[in-house]
Formats: structure tokens, sequence, C-alpha cells
């Protein structure tokens, strides 16, 4: 029987344009020591990989099993990561960690948001992507943006736990930075005149919006 816990998260932007989220701290979930990334995007792995790595958590990727990528046919971040973490939780029979994540741009829309990757088309050129948004963006003014990222982690005895991270920035032109990946060279935090692609790795696993869904699942998990 499936049982989702989809954590109380109050996402809250602080002076800094930094969010912070707050889980329910009554659930208690089964600690795993391996663990399927449900994903095919290296730099995704790398980034996921690093933010396990002091929990004893060894790490498989989707692709490394041959698992397909499911087609993300949901609304909503949360929705996306938790199709993908239950398709690579039943293909592989062990628990089964999925992020979904994208920029959305306010002047946009909210766009591309969960299409984030699509932008980027078969060949995941994220060059092109990020060259779309400031093409779609032309002469507007406000150049806010949001990262957003959901992360689902699923049990094969049917636990589900969901969590969601936001990190508020604006979107530059050109981008900047060889580091990272997507579209990280193109947003700057708030509070900050770097854009994601000029970050040092550790630096941005400390403040992404990654790293916010990863402190609240680790709560959960590892506490």
């Amino acid at each position: 029987m499936r049982t989702t816990q989809t954590c109380t998260t109050a996402t809250a932007i602080d002076d800094s344009g930094r969010a912070s989220a707050y889980t329910d701290p009554m659930t208690t979930f089964p600690r795993p020591t391996r663990l399927v990334i449900a994903t095919h995007n290296p730099g995704k792995l790398v980034e996921i990989q690093d933010l396990l790595l002091p929990y004893g958590c060894t790490c498989l990727s989707a692709g490394s099993l041959g698992l397909p990528e499911p087609d993300e046919t949901e609304l909503t971040f949360t929705g996306n990561a938790l199709l993908k973490a239950r398709a690579a939780c039943q293909g592989s029979g062990l628990p089964a960690l999925a992020d979904d994540s994208g920029l959305s741009v306010t002047a946009l829309g909210g766009e591309p948001g969960i299409y984030s990757a699509r932008w980027a088309g078969a060949t995941k050129d994220f060059s092109a992507a990020m060259a779309r948004v400031n093409t779609e963006l032309g002469a507007a003014a406000d150049r806010s943006a949001q990262f957003v990222c959901a992360l689902a982690l699923v049990w094969p005895s049917g636990e589900e736990l969901v969590t969601e991270g936001i990190i508020a920035g604006d979107v530059t032109w050109p981008p900047r930075g060889s580091r990272g990946f997507g579209y990280d060279p193109m947003f700057v935090p708030v509070g900050d005149t770097r854009s994601f692609g000029e970050f040092d790795p550790a630096e941005k696993h400390r403040v992404s919006h990654r790293a916010v869904a990863f402190r609240q699942l680790v709560a959960q998990l590892f506490a």
C-alpha cells in the first residue's frame, strides 16, 4: 500500500533572498543505505551524490541500471518527482530518489518551470534553452526568477517522502561561469553578484534550491 508523506513545507525567503523550509518532525521513515538516483542528467547526479556522501548512502543512477526515463506528464514539480521516483523504485526494487527542478521566470508567467529540461530539447542543449529565456524576455524590466526543487524518495514498501526548496534571484545575460549545469550560468541569487555558474560547487551545495530541499530530507532520514 502506498503512503505518501508530503512534508509540511513553509518556504520563506529571508532578507538575503534565500529560502528556508520546515518539515514535520513527527514523521519517521526507514533510513536507506542504497539509493537509486532517478536521473539521466550527469550534472544533477554528481550534485545529489555529493549531498548524500556524508550520510553513507551508496548511490546508483537510473542510467547505469538501464532504467528508462518516464514521460513527465504531471503539472507540478512534486508530481513529476514522484512519478520518476516511483518508476525507478518499481524498476530496481530499491528505494529511489528523484528530483524535479527548474527555473521559473516571473515575466514569463513562471516558464520554463516544469518544462525547463524540455526547453533544452532532446540534446539537452542548455545554451539554447538560456538563449530562449533571454529572447522571450526581450526588453522586460522584471528579471526576477526562482529556482525550485522538489525531491521525492519512494521505498518498495510503499512509503513516500517529498520535500521542496526554493531560492530567489534574477536572470542575467550573457550567461557567466562554466560551473554548475542547466540554467546555472544565467541565474544570480539574491544577495550575491555571481551566477550559480561562477559558484564553487561546495558553496552552491550549501545555498541552492536543491540544498534547501535536501536539508528537509536529511532532517527526516538522518537526524
